[in-house]
C-alpha cells in the first residue's frame, strides 16, 4: 500500500437531510498516500520498454509537421476534452457540442451540460497554454485550471477551491460509510498538494511515468469537491508539455481511458495499492494507442484538407492569395463555422469572409446549416464525420 488508512467517524448532522437508514454516526477509512516528490521508482524491463514505445509513439505524433499546425493541435485537444468529460458521465456528441458552440457564438442560449464540456475545454487549453510553460507549478495555477473547468457547472463557486471536507468516491450520499474510495481527509490535503507541485516540478523520471504517477496521486488526493478527474487529466498534459514530450500535439489518452472506464479505475486502484508498475504499464499502453490514433487522425484530417483545396480549384478558383484558401487552413479546429469566428481566425476583412464562405459553399467545402441569413452557420464537409470516429477511438474510416 503507498500510504495508510485513518479510521474516522462520521457525525449525522441534524440540520441536513438525510433518509432515516443514514441519521447515525457510522465509522469509515480514508487513504492517506505517501508523497510522491523524489520518491524512487524502479521500473522492471518490460515495462520500461513498454514506457519507451509509449514515448516514441508521442514522439512521431509530434514530429510531423502538417501545414495546418495550430488548427489541428486545438482539434485533438477539443476530442481529449470531450472524452474526459465524458469519463465523468458528461455525455455530449461531437456534433451536439459543435452545434451548440456556434449557437453560443452567436449570442444564442444552450445547455448546461454542453456549457460544462466547453468549460473543460477552455480549461484544457488553459493548462497547456499556461501551467505547462511556467517555470514551476504552485497550487493556485492548478486551482484556476480548476476554476476554468467549473465556471459553466452547476457549482461554479468551488472552482478553484481546495475543499476542507472529506470527500468521498461511490457508496451513497449523505455520508463516507461504505464508499469505494474515501480520499485524505482535509487537514491532509495542502502538505500533499504541495508535493504534488513538486513532483510536476521534477524531470528526473521519464516523462510519462511522471505523468502516470503525477495523474494517480492526484485522483488520490482528490483536492476539489467535484471536477477532480477532469483537472487530474488536464495535468497529464501538462507533464508532458512542459517535459517537451508532447509540445505539438496532445496524445487524446481519455478517448482510451474512456473507452473501458472499470479498467481505468482499477489502474488507479493499483498505485494505491502500491502494483505502481501494473498502473504505469496500463498508463503507458493507453498513451501509446492514443498516439497512433492521433496519428492516423492528422494524417485523414490532412488528407480531407487536400480534398477541400481541390474542390474549391475545380470550383471557384479564386486567387492564390484570396481568403478561401486561408479560411481553408483553419477549418480543422471549427466543424461549425460562423463567419466572425472565420473573419477573426483568418484576419481578414468581413467583405472577404463572406466572398469566402460563399465560394467554399457553391464547391461544397462547407454546408449552411439553416436557410436564414441571420446568425447563420455552416457545417465543415466531412470533418465532423471524423471527429465522432476519434471520440470513439475508432481508426479513421472504421466507423460502423
Amino acid at each position: 500500500m503507498r500510504g495508510e488508512k485513518i479510521t474516522g467517524t462520521w457525525e449525522w448532522d441534524p440540520a441536513l437531510y438525510a433518509p432515516s437508514k443514514y441519521r447515525r454516526a457510522c465509522k469509515y477509512e480514508a487513504f492517506v498516500p505517501d508523497r510522491i516528490a523524489d520518491a524512487p521508482i524502479d521500473l522492471p524491463g518490460g515495462v520500461a520498454g513498454v514506457v519507451s514505445d509509449a514515448e516514441h509513439a508521442i514522439r512521431v505524433l509530434n514530429a510531423s509537421s502538417p501545414r495546418a499546425l495550430a488548427p489541428l493541435a486545438r482539434l485533438l485537444l477539443r476530442t481529449e476534452s470531450i472524452a474526459s468529460s465524458r469519463i465523468e458521465g458528461l455525455q455530449v456528441g461531437v456534433r451536439q457540442l459543435a452545434r451548440a458552440e456556434a449557437r453560443m457564438e452567436t449570442g444564442a442560449a444552450t445547455g448546461s451540460t454542453v456549457r460544462e464540456v466547453l468549460g473543460n475545454i477552455d480549461a484544457m487549453e488553459l493548462a497547456i497554454e499556461q501551467a505547462a510553460t511556467s517555470q514551476e507549478i504552485e497550487i493556485a495555477q492548478v486551482c484556476e485550471i480548476h476554476r476554468e473547468l467549473m465556471a459553466y457547472s452547476p457549482h461554479p463557486h468551488i472552482g478553484g477551491v481546495v475543499r476542507t471536507d472529506q470527500n468521498w468516491i461511490g457508496g451513497n450520499d449523505y455520508n463516507p460509510c461504505g464508499a469505494d474510495f474515501v480520499p485524505p481527509p482535509p487537514e491532509y490535503v495542502t502538505s500533499l498538494f504541495q508535493d504534488l507541485c513538486g513532483a510536476i516540478a521534477d524531470e528526473s523520471l521519464p516523462p510519462l511515468v511522471q505523468a502516470a504517477i503525477v495523474h494517480a496521486q492526484f485522483e488520490t488526493i482528490h483536492p476539489f469537491a467535484d471536477g477532480n478527474g477532469r483537472t487530474g487529466r488536464a495535468l497529464i498534459h501538462v507533464v508532458l508539455r512542459r517535459r517537451g514530450l508532447a509540445d505539438r500535439y496532445v496524445p487524446p489518452i481519455s478517448v482510451i481511458l474512456a473507452s473501458d472506464r472499470d479498467a481505468y479505475v482499477e489502474g488507479l486502484t493499483e498505485f494505491r495499492e502500491d502494483r505502481l508498475q501494473s498502473w504505469i504499464e496500463r498508463f503507458a499502453s493507453a498513451a501509446a494507442r492514443a498516439a497512433e490514433l492521433a496519428s492516423a487522425y492528422l494524417a485523414a484530417t490532412n488528407k480531407l484538407m487536400a480534398e477541400w483545396r481541390r474542390m474549391l480549384s475545380e470550383g471557384a478558383a479564386p486567387r492564390a492569395d484570396a481568403a478561401a484558401w486561408a479560411l481553408i487552413e483553419v477549418l480543422p479546429a471549427h466543424p461549425i463555422i460562423t463567419a466572425p469566428v472565420a473573419a477573426a481566425a483568418t484576419e481578414r476583412s468581413k467583405a472577404a469572409i463572406h466572398q469566402a464562405m460563399t465560394q467554399l459553399a457553391d464547391c461544397g467545402v462547407i454546408e449552411p446549416l439553416s436557410a436564414s441569413k441571420r446568425n447563420r452557420s455552416w457545417e465543415v464537409a466531412g470533418l465532423l464525420d471524423l471527429l465522432e470516429s476519434l471520440e470513439a477511438g475508432q481508426a479513421p474510416g472504421d466507423r460502423r
